[in-house]
């Protein structure tokens, strides 16, 4: 008997390592995937006024602050029973696709890249974004680019780049100009065409390590995502599951969450195991994300990124059940938000005034979801009759993934080590 420890986890938000437990003749009997943060922001809101929180609950991830705003502000939202203004809604979608295109750039460009254009055998200490701008430097020059304009949609609508404050009870409490509009749509189809350039590293780059993507963390689990009349939504509105070998399929709203997920509690990990309730654990464990988004789609709501998901389709299976089909999914997805800002920026409406309908705090109960970059996020409040937060449950995004990260890794584990 023996055991391997992976300690800390890099390009990692959060804390984590992995042990792996092997038998006499070496091989993995057992894998764990450890989360030992213990955040605590359920009850951090706990007391507070309702319209407090949405500025609160951003610093709990310093990447997905912005889902966690707009989840967070949906959920009061919903509370509150708010009749949101259209030019209101559509303002905090801009601002969260600036969100999606900054993470999904940093995401795989930053994170995971490294390990594709250098090679998974190159010199760790160069396998990084440095060691990507010297081999790479217009990859890396389009990487910072989109990193950059994401952060400057989230600034413009959301006041801040990093943990925005515009997203109230209603609505927005600030609206766009029409000079600010115009800087932003001068820049966005350099940032469609750079997405599309990303289409074609991942091919390329697919091509190489395929062998690797058809055979490390492949798994087959049920997937969740958000969509909007079967097609990919962003923003939210429907969520549906698909089986692992993708026959069935239920969509839900996100009031309905609790009907349709549970949360396992495991001794090794403060993360609960999150899984489809309909079907039990641990047989319902899910995968969230672009992988996942990607699954449960019947077809993406632009042009570009639909062609681009059928070639995916085509590529990896419907549905994918390949883990490093993920870096794939979310090239696809970061087109996509691009091409998605440029529809809103193009909408009259959107430099609106009407941002803002009238809401007073009272007591009731709502759930606000949003798709986060790594996931589906979920947020629920519950308020007494002067809008104070009386109980509060969050599923962040990552949790939906880590039992299965933890499959995931068993089955490379058993690769590596066989």
């Amino acid at each position: 008997m023996g055991k391997v420890t992976i300690e800390p986890l890099s390009r990692l938000e959060g804390h984590g390592k992995v042990s792996i437990t092997l038998d006499d003749a070496g091989k993995p009997t057992d894998v764990k995937l450890h989360i030992t943060a213990l955040r605590g922001f359920e009850q951090f809101v706990v007391g507070r006024p309702a319209e407090e929180v949405p500025r609160i609950v951003p610093r709990i991830c310093g990447i997905c602050q912005t889902p966690h705003h707009l989840a967070s502000v949906k959920a009061v939202d919903a509370a509150w029973g708010a009749e949101v203004p259209s030019a209101a809604e559509k303002l905090r979608e801009l601002m969260h696709l600036g969100n999606m295109m900054h993470s999904h750039a940093l995401h795989f460009y930053y994170l995971a890249a490294p390990d594709f254009v250098l090679g998974p055998d190159s010199d760790p200490a160069a396998r990084n974004i440095i060691g990507v701008i010297g081999a790479a430097p217009e990859v890396a020059k389009k990487a910072i680019a989109m990193r950059r304009v994401g952060q400057s949609i989230v600034e413009t609508i959301g006041g801040r780049a990093i943990h925005p404050v515009t997203g109230v009870p209603g609505g927005v409490s600030k609206a766009l100009s029409e000079e600010k509009r115009d800087e932003l749509l001068n820049e966005i189809d350099e940032m469609i065409a750079y997405g599309q350039d990303g289409i074609a590293l991942i091919k390329s780059l697919n091509e190489k390590y395929m062998d690797l993507a058809k055979t490390l963390g492949v798994i087959d689990t049920w997937y969740l995502g958000m969509v909007k009349d079967g097609k990919h939504n962003f923003y939210g509105d429907t969520l549906r599951f698909m089986s692992p070998d993708g026959k069935q399929t239920t969509d839900f709203k996100p009031s309905e969450y609790l009907d349709n997920i549970g949360e396992h509690v495991v001794g090794h990990n403060y993360v609960k195991y999150p899984y489809n309730k309909k079907v039990g654990y641990p047989d319902g464990l899910y995968r969230v994300g672009p992988l996942a988004m990607l699954n449960v789609c019947d077809s993406m709501p632009t042009p570009l990124a639909e062609e681009a998901r059928k070639d995916f389709a085509d590529t990896f299976g419907k549905p994918a059940n390949q883990s490093l089909a993920y870096n794939h999914a979310r090239l696809i997805e970061l087109l996509a938000s691009c091409e998605r800002v440029k529809e809103l920026l193009e909408d009259s409406e959107i430099t609106s005034t009407d941002i803002k309908a009238e809401v007073e705090p009272k007591a009731g109960n709502g759930v606000g979801a949003i798709y986060a970059p790594r996931g589906t996020l979920f947020h629920n409040y519950e308020t007494d009759d002067k809008g104070i937060v009386v109980k509060a449950n969050m599923i962040v995004a990552s949790t939906h993934n880590v039992p299965t990260m933890e499959k995931a890794i068993q089955q490379a584990a058993e690769v590596v080590f066989k």
